[in-house]
């Protein structure tokens, strides 16, 4: 009998590919955490004939916990990948650790900060969200076509409303557009008023809300419930279905810019993302109902399809289980080349763990209650 050295192929037929996935299915950002975890019951059992093991936690919106799930994902589970987490505060937190376990990582938030500026620790995440900065370049150039002059911010007390108002200043100040205030709330707030008086006295002709989930909706109810009459803008952490109900009749009129899988149907045939987007979207709501899906859930379908793109190579180098399977699996995934997932076209370089042009966003109107694509 050959030695057990001779034989890499039966034994790759052994190893099971372990993923550990850690989101936020209860808490604040319960309503992006729900959708992910929902669609990792969707994503495939098995990559290029290996078997895949998903291990789910929830970290419920908190950076403790994740931080938490990580190191037993690693250590107790001994996972070839992390998927997660759901929020910026969270998977920034996540990187010292898979840095140091050598274990790559795919976030599921937004901001660049998470992929940006590349560094040794950095050099194991990716991400499959849109980068702040792209969505608040749709942003401006939307305002700038509507002659919006001056504009009030108010976003999360934390990385995630730090970076927009970072990225969306920036680029405002470039486009002439000028700023007349900037206030923050915190995920769990009741009440925003003290914020929301400031901004009416600003007399902006646009605000923009630096929010994600069900929380970012409430600034938007105070300033509608006190009369503001401007351009009303959010991010794309709102864009689901849970935010549409919470937010009601004052998130009338509303734009934000998304990624295309949230108004698949309505993209031109032409738009080489409308297919991949219109698979997730028919198998979820296969299985969760229609008008159930949301962009969110498509992050950990993006993250799936990534790693079915990486693990083929990987398995040609090492064994799952073994730092040279992990190593090897982040450099496929670095290796991403004009991969359609249901947010856009994925073509990674060592600069850049994210890989995504303009084709991944879209500007979408809140109009009868529904999403809608502004052409």
């Amino acid at each position: 009998m050959l030695p057990c050295w001779r034989q890499p192929f039966a034994a790759n037929v052994q190893a099971d590919i372990n993923v550990g996935v850690t989101l936020s299915a209860t808490g604040p950002a319960a309503s992006l955490g729900i959708p992910e975890k929902n669609t990792v019951a969707l994503l495939p059992t098995t990559i290029a004939g290996q078997k895949v093991n998903y291990i789910v936690l929830d970290d419920a919106s908190d950076t403790t916990t994740a931080v938490k799930n990580t190191r037993k994902l690693i250590a107790e589970n001994k996972v070839d990948v992390i998927i997660g987490s759901t929020i910026t505060p969270n998977s920034l937190a996540m990187i010292d650790v898979v840095a140091e376990a050598g274990t790559p990582m795919i976030a599921m938030a937004a901001s660049a900060r998470i992929i940006e500026p590349m560094d040794a620790k950095r050099y194991w995440v990716f991400k499959t969200p849109q980068n702040d900065a792209q969505m608040a370049t749709a942003i401006v150039e939307h305002m700038t076509n509507n002659n919006v002059r001056t504009v009030a911010y108010i976003g999360f007390a934390d990385a995630y409303g730090e970076g927009w108002w970072n990225e969306f200043s920036k680029i405002a100040e470039v486009r002439k557009i000028q700023i007349v205030a900037n206030e923050r709330f915190n995920r769990a707030d009741t009440s925003v008023t003290g914020q929301v008086l400031k901004i009416l006295a600003t007399k902006a002709d646009a605000v923009l809300i630096g929010g994600a989930g069900t929380p970012a909706a409430l600034p938007q109810k105070s300033l509608k419930e006190k009369g503001y009459k401007g351009i009303m803008y959010q991010t794309h952490g709102v864009a689901n279905a849970d935010f549409l109900r919470v937010c009601a009749k004052d998130c009338e009129g509303t734009f934000l810019p998304a990624g295309p899988v949230l108004v698949a149907a309505q993209l031109p045939d032409a738009n080489p993302i409308k297919k991949a987007a219109l698979e997730y979207v028919g198998k979820y709501e296969a299985a969760y109902g229609k008008g159930s899906v949301s962009t969110f859930g498509a992050h950990a379908w993006d993250a799936s399809k990534l790693l079915a793109n990486a693990v083929p190579e990987a398995l040609k180098k090492a064994q799952p289980g073994t730092p040279e399977f992990r190593q090897a699996l982040r450099d496929g995934l670095e290796k991403t080349r004009n991969l359609t997932a249901a947010h856009g076209v994925f073509n990674m370089s060592p600069q850049d763990h994210l890989g995504f042009d303009q084709r991944a966003r879209v500007m979408v109107k809140v109009e009868g209650g529904s999403w809608k694509l502004v052409q």
